[in-house]
């Protein structure tokens, strides 16, 4: 009798460790938050695969016990490729993270609508390609989280980045009507803003401020931004936001908005407070 409970009470341990494992797809898993994500994730005993267009760059997944994917969110097939590898290998999608993303650095006059449409295509539509990939899958099985990486920029707004702001800002509309229309399915949409975070962006930035700076007759801007500083010293470590999408996923009912990272709360506490034109002279006193 004494051997059978036993037994039964390790059954029931190894139930509860299966019912807590989650198959995981994150986008942008080469650098900065995806990647701290996808290493901290597969610690805490999760299934992840990791998407990105740097293959070579991306494929320490599969020495860490993730797997890595051939990823970019602007072709169908390449997402549809993804999503049906995971459902066919795991059967079940437990959480998508959309971090992939990219910054277009410069004024708004300056930047071509050929590049301000690439930000959306990344920042947007190809989160919305994900999802329209991935509802189907989390409906039939009655369960999903969906985790949008947005920004404090999604609510906040700075020199130079109008048309990332403005990427930010639809993604988070986006996410809230999303949430609305999923929940009745079980779905839980979660919306991550993180604030000043060590990655890779800023550099991706950078050459957009190259290509159009010079000339320009927004100088004063250029010249009073400090994005390519690579001192990062105000800024914090990509786990900050790897912890808070794993206290996203382990919560039975995740907030809506989670925020972390440096200045995140301060900026996003000013934004709610101050009125517009306060808010204007705090972001240019900031930025110079």
């Amino acid at each position: 009798m004494l051997k059978k409970f036993i037994i039964s009470i390790l059954l029931v341990g190894t139930v509860f460790a299966t019912d807590k494992q989650k198959v995981v797809l994150i986008t942008g898993t080469a650098h900065g938050i995806g990647k701290s994500t996808a290493q901290y994730l597969i610690e805490k005993g999760h299934i992840v695969y990791g998407g990105d267009i740097l293959i070579e760059e991306n494929l320490y997944l599969n020495d860490i016990g993730g797997v890595a994917l051939v990823m970019d969110v602007t072709k169908q097939d390449h997402v549809d490729n993804a999503i049906n590898q995971v459902i066919a290998e795991q059967g079940r999608i437990d959480v998508l993270v959309n971090n992939a993303g990219i910054a277009v650095g410069s004024a708004i006059e300056d930047v071509s609508m050929e590049d301000a449409l690439y930000q959306f295509e990344v920042n947007l539509f190809g989160i919305g390609r994900t999802v329209k990939a991935t509802l189907p899958h989390m409906r039939a099985q009655g369960s999903g989280t969906i985790i949008n990486i947005s920004s404090v920029l999604g609510k906040a707004y700075n020199p130079l980045y109008g048309w990332y702001v403005s990427s930010k800002h639809a993604l988070e509309g986006w996410s809230d009507v999303l949430r609305l229309e999923v929940e009745q399915f079980g779905i839980d949409v979660v919306i991550i803003e993180p604030g000043l975070i060590k990655t890779n962006i800023g550099n991706y930035s950078a050459r957009y401020f190259e290509k159009y700076s010079k000339n320009s007759v927004y100088a004063d801007f250029y010249n009073s931004d400090d994005s390519e500083d690579s001192s990062f010293d105000d800024y914090s470590d990509p786990i900050v936001i790897a912890k808070v999408i794993n206290k996203a996923i382990d919560a039975k009912n995740p907030k809506t908005r989670y925020s972390a990272g440096a200045y995140s709360w301060i900026l996003l506490t000013m934004r709610s407070i101050l009125p517009d034109r306060w808010f204007d002279k705090l972001i240019s006193n900031v930025t110079g």
